[in-house]
């Protein structure tokens, strides 16, 4: 498979670290709102590399970390007068609603920020010790021009970065040694959350926190390290800076980064009253639309997100469905016994449209000709099989490619029954059985399996409440 490497700004031949094996660490979002439709994106595409990887037979170890210490939430907590634990909880909760809507897998690991502060502080003992930071007034930072790499991610030069464009600076104070210097760790202010440190009560920078987490769950070097290319500067350049000189070792092989999403071609901006959330989106449109549109376009172009370009994806997609309920239909009325002369030479046709689409897939994850494939596919089924006609072995043939293909996008050919209001309640009750016997984990299995059927749960004092997403 080759990837488009930003660091080496082309198409590098993918070779794990460990046969077999691959680590990726996806960098997840801030919980302080619903996740909106730009944070979507790389989920989805990130998503489809994991699970062609499995289908390729990689075990696949996918760690995205939840943020869940940052300004903002702490902003939110303070204006709804709770602790900012109550924000970031609620809206990780929410996420992973909105991530299983869009059929995004849970990944192997969700670490969050505030559960390995620990390490965090290790490592910014272990820079402070290699004289790669220093303290100031509880404040701890990045010697940067220490570490003679910086910028070979995003190819920004220092002496640039100081002299004219002081929007790509990171910002600071003038206690710092120097302006490109960023913090490793900041002390408290008052009505924030802290942790103890050698350096007085605080919290780690933002870009500490994901080379703490993927070192931990991952290792000291990572095969793919993703995000949108909103994060190559300054977050990804500093993450390469200080885990290289904390551990002396590559931080990561391969760098994969998603374009950006524009509304009706505008930047997606509060202000332009263009800012949807998934949950919004998800009200107009069956989000395996949205899914099917976002790998319509290949992940490093630029997405333009309107009703039109949405409309024809849905238009495609129901194509591809129908296409598989008339497979489906063929099935059960097959004829028994062996193909025809014509159904065995268009197995071969069916064969060779996999090729074309692994061929898609192993060109830097080409969703959008991958999926040219899969409409080739539906029209040959379309033309060569027919209820009652086709024999049963070419049916069942045609449809378990089809789905096949559409899996690994992350797209459910077959519509999933809808849950009845008396299923639903026989559902709950098993769940509250399950809690008394202290079965917690059927509990939490038939939690997900309402959360994936679009069922949300509400744990009150007067009982179980729930309602449809």
């Amino acid at each position: 498979m080759k990837i488009f490497n930003t660091l080496t700004r082309k198409k590098d031949e993918f070779t794990p670290i460990n046969e077999g094996k691959v680590g990726i660490y996806v960098c997840g979002p801030t919980v302080y709102d619903y996740i909106h439709i730009g944070n979507a994106r790389p989920m989805i595409v990130f998503d489809t590399l994991r699970r062609y990887f499995e289908y390729k037979g990689y075990e696949v170890n996918y760690v995205s970390n939840f943020t869940d210490v940052d300004d903002k939430i702490i902003k939110k907590a303070i204006a709804e007068g709770v602790e900012s634990t109550v924000i970031s909880e609620r809206f990780i909760e929410e996420c992973k609603k909105d991530m299983a809507s869009l059929n995004v897998k849970e990944a192997t690991t969700h670490p969050k920020a505030t559960e390995e502060i620990d390490d965090m502080i290790a490592m910014v003992q272990t820079l402070i010790e290699k004289d790669y930071a220093y303290e100031v007034n509880g404040t701890v930072y990045f010697r940067t021009r220490k570490f003679s790499d910086y910028g070979k991610l995003s190819k920004k030069n220092l002496d640039d970065l100081r002299g004219g464009n002081r929007e790509l600076l990171v910002s600071g104070q003038d206690e710092k040694e120097d302006t490109l210097d960023f913090v490793l760790w900041k002390p408290k202010k008052e009505g924030e959350p802290s942790w103890p440190s050698p350096w007085g009560e605080g919290r780690p920078g933002w870009h500490l926190e994901c080379s703490v987490m993927s070192k931990k769950y991952i290792g000291d070097v990572i095969d793919i390290h993703a995000g949108g290319e909103d994060l190559i500067f300054p977050h990804h350049e500093n993450e390469i800076a200080q885990s290289e000189a904390a551990n002396d070792k590559e931080f990561a092989r391969y760098w994969m980064h998603n374009g950006f999403l524009k509304i009706d071609n505008e930047k997606m901006s509060k202000s332009l009253g263009n800012f949807f959330t998934v949950r919004e989106i998800g009200d107009k449109y069956d989000l395996q639309v949205i899914r099917f549109f976002m790998l319509s376009a290949h992940y490093r172009s630029p997405l333009n997100f309107s009703a039109e370009l949405v409309e024809s994806s849905k238009n495609g997609l129901d194509r591809i469905k129908t296409a598989a309920a008339r497979i489906e239909e063929a099935v059960s009325a097959g004829v028994e016994g062996d193909m025809t002369a014509t159904e065995t030479e268009n197995v071969l046709a069916i064969d060779a449209f996999v090729k074309k689409y692994e061929d898609a897939m192993e060109d830097d994850l080409n969703t959008a000709d991958a999926i040219s494939v899969v409409f080739e596919l539906v029209k040959l089924v379309n033309t060569s099989i027919v209820a009652g006609e086709s024999t049963k072995a070419y049916a069942e043939k045609a449809y378990d490619t089809l789905k096949l293909l559409c899996d690994i996008l992350g797209i459910n050919v077959k519509e999933e029954a809808v849950l009845l209001d008396e299923e639903i309640e026989n559902l709950i009750q098993e769940r509250q059985d399950a809690r008394k016997a202290k079965n917690f984990a059927r509990a939490d299995e038939i939690r997900n399996l309402l959360t994936e059927k679009g069922i949300i749960l509400e744990d009150t004092r007067e009982g179980v409440r729930w309602k449809r997403a």
